[in-house]
């Protein structure tokens, strides 16, 4: 009989395309994928997988397990939440994923949460952007993930997984001190739309988000600067070279040379937390929602 545990590998390998990416996808050592690998091309009594450069290339007999290997895992899930719900304790491991400012600003205080509400749940944090998270999801490496919707900007989540929301998050603009509008309490967008912009990285969500915002005014914008992480951003705006839209979930310190001003029409995102139909049933899932609403609750 098969490996449950062993097929989970394979398919590891197969999503992340080679030994070491599939190490830390199940958080082991690459030794001990190669090791499942091993047994199970004993099991099998094939090779499944082939060198290709820097990683691994799936044999013919390994592309028609991961097929159903697919199948196999979302089954074994499903039994598992189903398993819990009948239990009706909170326990065993959550693979929980989001985006870095979620994770900074709502996803630690919710495990301080969950730590204290159920302290027989273990949680491991992933940070992930939704290019990187729903993929994870869809694969079972990821049981629950952290996004975000920019107002008119949606993501579109596969009909496989679920959606629940957990908090509105405003942005605002952030100007250098001694920009002439940085004194202001309140701006019209209009007002900034020809700034120099530091963006997020090319092609992310958010960078796209952000241009199609800009352009929207009628401008095609300025980006001068791609930069993801915010603290970075922050001191680049110090030193004027430039604005930034920052959303307030997750910011941190702000440097004294640098002035948040609220502007209109507001800049408007939706935090959500989404995953697997066939693990909609477990306990874990739902009281990680509690507590990811709870954080938000507190944080305001």
């Amino acid at each position: 009989m098969l490996s449950v545990d062993r097929l989970r590998t394979l398919h590891a390998i197969a999503a992340h395309g080679s030994l070491n990416g599939a190490a830390e996808a199940l958080h082991v050592t690459s030794s001990a994928v190669s090791q499942q690998l091993s047994k199970l091309e004993r099991e099998v009594g094939q090779s499944l997988v082939e060198r290709n450069g820097r990683g691994v290339r799936l044999t013919e007999a390994a592309r028609i397990l991961v097929e159903h290997t697919g199948q196999i895992l979302s089954l074994v899930q499903q039994a598992e939440a189903a398993v819990e719900s009948h239990r009706g304790e909170i326990v065993g491991t959550l693979e929980l994923s989001s985006f870095a400012s979620g994770a900074r600003g709502l996803v630690t205080p919710a495990l301080a949460l969950l730590a204290q509400a159920h302290p027989k749940l273990r949680v491991h944090l992933s940070e992930l952007e939704p290019d990187d998270s729903i993929p994870a999801v869809a694969r079972g490496d990821s049981d629950i993930a952290l996004a975000v919707d920019w107002e008119g900007s949606p993501i579109a989540l596969p009909k496989s997984m679920v959606k629940a929301p957990i908090m509105v998050d405003v942005a605002d603009v952030a100007l250098p001190a001694s920009h002439p509008l940085a004194h202001r309490e309140l701006l019209e967008l209009d007002e900034v739309v020809a700034e120099p912009w530091i963006s997020w990285g090319k092609g992310s969500i958010c960078h796209d988000w952000l241009e199609g915002v800009l352009r929207a005014r009628g401008i095609e914008p300025t980006i001068a600067h791609s930069v993801e992480e915010h603290q970075t951003k922050l001191t680049m705006i110090a030193a004027g070279l430039g604005a930034a839209v920052m959303p307030r979930l997750g910011l941190g310190p702000v440097p004294e040379g640098v002035r948040l001003v609220p502007v209109q029409p507001a800049l408007v995102r939706q935090v959500f937390a989404f995953w697997r139909k066939d693990a909609a049933r477990r306990p874990a899932i739902t009281a990680a929602v509690r507590k990811l609403r709870e954080a938000a609750a507190e944080h305001g």
